[in-house]
């Protein structure tokens, strides 16, 4: 199915199922422990070994030898893997960083060896016994240092343009009444998910099977045929649950690759997870950028000229953050410029995390409006407001298809009580602590891309739907349980939902916004087809059948769905794709943050007190899913703005602190209660479904409502991510 024009009405209107508050009908599995993960297949699997990867202990060099004898000798060890005997290795199509090194090393912890024994305490051991003789030579580690050596990249895919302008940004700039022009830094993040990188592989003849944690079925499959060299057809991955992801395991890493290898090298089974330290500097993560932003306004707060330039730093041929997205479309501006650069550094590689580009990009772009509104004495959100445009700001006959961002402010400004907020910073106490409350605007592309599903009606009545859309913890089952319940007027317990596997039909994955609007889509599509099969099983007019309750009606008669696959089983399979909607319409979702803090005014600790997000992001498939995405995306933003940062030794080239000891994120201590507010609307212009992806917007924003909050409180203005109470410490000391 084609979707070329804007959706006028259909079956998913009458949102008997689609739109209400459902629990996850794999609920019970998760909270039972019976859900499986990709290190959990063990009866899939029988007589497996262990992988154990040992990864670079330099950031830049080469490897002189590897001394395996000790380690082979050592009980229960099986195969050694490295890159001298693990046959031809190709880079994946997403990622470039080589999932088996050497000689050469790019970076530290990069995996050198896979350790494969009975056991995984063998493998360990075993591990522990090589001696590896390294080359170190100097390396590139510090983005500040690099900065001047950053170039333009040519765009390609996931990479846009470097550069881009409207009007004439300097001229505007240079004769603007009022201007801002100051320096954000964010540092590097980790995804730090629940669940570890982990695989099991087993090869039959030549054929590999892999349980995995793979967020893009499709891109795995593609990718580890590409890294070892054959057919993709002899590859099945299937990856039914994910611990979480956030971008993190968007294709195949390290431990897929080690499995692979070492299953092919012992003739067995081989399961390998990454142990946690290896996490943070083998695999990817959100690179740090260094942000200059310059806004020129007429003293009435008209937005004159507005320019943005981000610096990020990658392993070479790597991605570049994409900071300046979000300022290219959030509010109006005649005189426009914005431009990105990338410098090479030898540290793990950068790439998707959590509305990647997105997300830093308004850490800065946020804090910067708000620094704009007190030179020109408005309401930080009249200033937003009156800035507020219904078109591409840099193409301006290309229209939002839906936009609201005014409406998200005034109802948050009304839930959160802005009025109540003292425009002085530093002047509400509540004992020792100080108090202050922030706002910020979230923008969020909203991507649709083709995807696929089968499904089959039994004579029962169940309809089971198969599609290789993965579901990381964002309720995927439940929206895709009910778009078939609604399409074919069955309750959710007739509905059976199969995901994860590579050998069902080609979904969008899981990754960039897209996987709920996209993925259901593809279910709409399968279910149109089989209804038509019902209809034609009928003798139905198909424009004339309702689906409802179980039945099958048309003119006066009425039959029991299952009826129709008495004689045998009727499947609908088909795919849905897209015209140039996209490209007339700037498709995006849109809200607004608001958080309170408290900072004690003797040891500068903070706390947040509450938080509200609004959210407009279409159709809202289950509410209730959409909430737990909104909440879990604030909690990660409150971990970006107080806490979240990749330490980086500049001298050795790593991540010094490289676990969930050191690393911190938010704990239910750090979180309050948090609140949400769900815009209802619809975009007929993104697919029959009318909706939009909601899991990325509840992040962008937040952390600089929470810095605007703590400037507030405290008249300290934090530029440099994580605000942490050392920077307030010295920043009111100065100003002491």
């Amino acid at each position: 199915m084609k979707f070329d024009k804007p959706a006028g009405p259909n079956p998913t209107d009458r949102q008997r199922v689609i739109g209400r508050a459902t629990d996850r009908i794999e609920g019970p599995l998760k909270t039972t422990g019976t859900a499986k993960y990709a290190y959990e297949y063990n009866e899939e699997v029988s007589g497996p070994a262990y992988g154990f990867i040992v990864g670079a202990a330099i950031g830049k060099g080469r490897i002189g030898a590897i001394h395996q004898l000790k380690a082979k000798m050592a009980p229960g060890v099986l195969a050694i893997v490295t890159a001298a005997n693990a046959g031809p290795l190709q880079p994946g199509k997403f990622y470039v960083d080589k999932m088996l090194a050497g000689p050469e090393i790019d970076h530290y912890h990069q995996a050198v060896a896979i350790v494969v024994a009975e056991t995984f305490e063998q493998a360990r051991a075993a591990a522990s016994l090589l001696k590896i003789d390294y080359i170190a030579t100097k390396g590139s580690f510090d983005l500040e240092a690099a900065k001047d050596s950053a170039v333009s990249p040519e765009p390609r895919e996931f990479r846009p343009p470097a550069q881009t302008s409207t009007g004439d940004f300097e001229g505007a700039f240079a004769i603007a009444a009022v201007k801002l022009d100051e320096t954000y830094k964010t540092p590097d993040q980790s995804h730090a998910m629940m669940e570890p990188h982990a695989a099991i592989a087993k090869w039959e003849g030549d054929k590999l099977t892999c349980w995995c944690s793979v967020q893009q079925i499709n891109w795995g499959v593609r990718d580890l045929a590409n890294i070892l060299g054959i057919p993709a057809g002899n590859i099945r991955l299937i990856s039914s649950y994910i611990g979480g992801g956030f971008g993190g395991k968007g294709t195949v890493l390290s431990d897929l690759v080690a499995a692979s290898l070492g299953a092919r090298a012992t003739g067995r089974p081989v399961k390998v997870t990454l142990q946690r330290p290896l996490v943070f500097n083998n695999t990817t993560h959100r690179p740090a950028t260094i942000q200059r932003i310059r806004i020129g306004a007429n003293p009435d707060g008209k937005i004159t000229a507005m320019g943005h330039e981000s610096w990020s730093g990658n392993l070479r041929g790597g991605r570049i953050e994409a900071a300046t997205a979000s300022t290219k479309l959030l509010y109006a501006g005649a005189n426009r410029m914005t431009h990105l650069r990338l410098a090479v550094l030898d540290l793990a590689e950068g790439n998707a995390m959590r509305a990647p580009g997105e997300a830093s990009g308004m850490m800065a772009l946020e804090i910067a409006m708000d620094e704009m509104a007190e030179k020109l004495q408005m309401n930080p959100i009249e200033f937003r407001i009156k800035n507020d445009t219904r078109v591409d700001p840099e193409k301006p006959s290309r229209p939002f298809s839906t936009r609201l961002l005014v409406e998200c402010l005034r109802t948050g400004a009304e839930r959160f009580g802005w009025k109540q907020r003292n425009t002085t910073p530093g002047a509400v106490r509540d004992g020792h602590w100080l108090i202050g409350i922030g706002v910020a605007s979230a923008i969020r592309g909203a991507p649709i891309t083709k995807s696929a599903a089968r499904v089959r009606l039994d004579q029962n009545g169940t309809v089971t739907v198969e599609t290789d859309m993965t579901d990381i913890g964002t309720g995927t089952y439940t929206i895709i349980a009910q778009t078939a319940a609604e399409m074919l007027g069955v309750g959710l317990d007739k509905v059976v939902v199969k995901l994860g596997d590579s050998h069902f039909p080609e979904s969008s994955g899981s990754g960039g916004q897209w996987g709920a609007a996209s993925s259901t889509s593809g279910v709409y599509a399968a279910c149109v087809k089989l209804r038509e099969e019902v209809a034609k099983t009928f003798e139905f007019k198909i424009e004339d059948t309702q689906f409802e309750g179980g039945r099958v009606s048309s003119g006066g008669r009425s039959f029991p769905l299952g009826d129709a696959a008495r004689t045998a089983e009727l499947v609908g399979e088909d795919q849905m794709t897209y015209g140039d909607l996209s490209k007339q319409y700037a498709q995006d979702t849109f809200g607004a943050h608001f958080a309170e803090v408290a900072v004690n005014v003797y040891t500068c600790e903070i706390r947040v007190r509450r938080m509200l997000a609004v959210a407009h992001a279409g159709r809202i498939l289950n509410p209730k899913a959409a909430r737990s995405q909104m909440i879990g995306a604030m909690t990660m933003g409150v971990g970006a703005a107080l806490m979240e940062e990749l330490v980086v030794d500049k001298k050795a080239g790593f991540f010094v602190n490289h676990d969930l000891a050191a690393y911190e994120v938010p704990v239910h201590a750090d979180i309050p209660h948090l609140d949400v507010i769900l815009m209802e609307d619809t975009d007929p212009t993104m697919s029959p479904m009318k909706a939009k992806g909601i899991g990325e917007l509840g992040l962008v924003g937040v952390a600089a409502a929470v810095a605007n909050a703590v400037y507030n409180a405290t008249g300290v203005r934090v530029r440099d991510y994580p605000i942490t109470l050392d920077k307030l410490l010295k920043k009111i000391s100065l100003s002491g």
